[in-house]
């Protein structure tokens, strides 16, 4: 016979999976839109985001009221603590997919600046979220240590960039400085990002473990 608790745990699994899906696409959009130097969706990863952040309260809420209702112990309280902590992760997905069509929105257009920083750098990012949500839907931790190295990468990328963008004259002579004040914006964005998805694998290891993270 299925506990009260099961259903509740149940419910707050399905939101979370719903944030992961939401979150990815809207992440995928707002990358897509900057590389097509295209703000038109900009409404629409507003909203995604508004939405990310009204699932996070009703997990919040649920998770609360599982806690107080029937207060759960063990593997019980791990997930439900996790699922709080991954429907927080989901929700700054969001927050950072609309800050960076909102750089797009400031600064642009684009056409003319070398957007390939970006682009490898958020194929890396988008992977790396690709495999958290994966790893959470089908509870497998084995594939966790790729997305450390890949945030390793990130990290190496993020200086790399940070330091050629401080240098005004790009090697294709064209110094309009809004290409590096947002190719910099947006390479932060993605860069926290990138830590958001490290946090997802914890959060699957801490399910699976009940260890905190890998990486401490």
């Amino acid at each position: 016979m299925a506990r009260l608790l099961d259903m509740g745990l149940t419910k707050v699994s399905s939101i979370v999976l719903d944030m992961a899906v939401l979150a990815e696409n809207t992440v995928t959009k707002s990358v897509t839109s900057y590389n097509e130097d295209d703000n038109s969706a900009k409404k629409q990863i507003f909203e995604s985001s508004a939405k990310l952040r009204f699932l996070q309260d009703e997990v919040s809420e649920l998770t609360i009221e599982l806690i107080a209702r029937f207060q759960p112990v063990a593997t019980d309280l791990r997930f439900i603590k996790s699922c709080m902590e991954l429907a927080y992760g989901f929700s700054r997905f969001g927050r950072y997919a609309y800050d960076i069509i909102t750089v797009l929105e400031i600064l642009g257009p684009l056409q003319h600046c070398d957007k390939s920083p970006v682009m490898r750098m958020s194929k890396l990012v988008l992977e790396m979220m690709a495999l958290g949500v994966s790893a959470l839907r089908t509870r497998d931790n084995s594939n966790l240590g790729k997305i450390y190295e890949m945030e390793e990468m990130v990290d190496v990328l993020f200086r790399k960039n940070l330091r050629e963008s401080s240098q005004l004259i790009q090697a294709n002579n064209y110094s309009d400085n809004r290409c590096n004040i947002s190719t910099a914006l947006i390479l932060k964005y993605l860069e926290r990002i990138s830590d958001h998805a490290c946090y997802i694998a914890d959060s699957v290891n801490y399910i699976e473990t009940g260890m905190a993270s890998p990486r401490r």
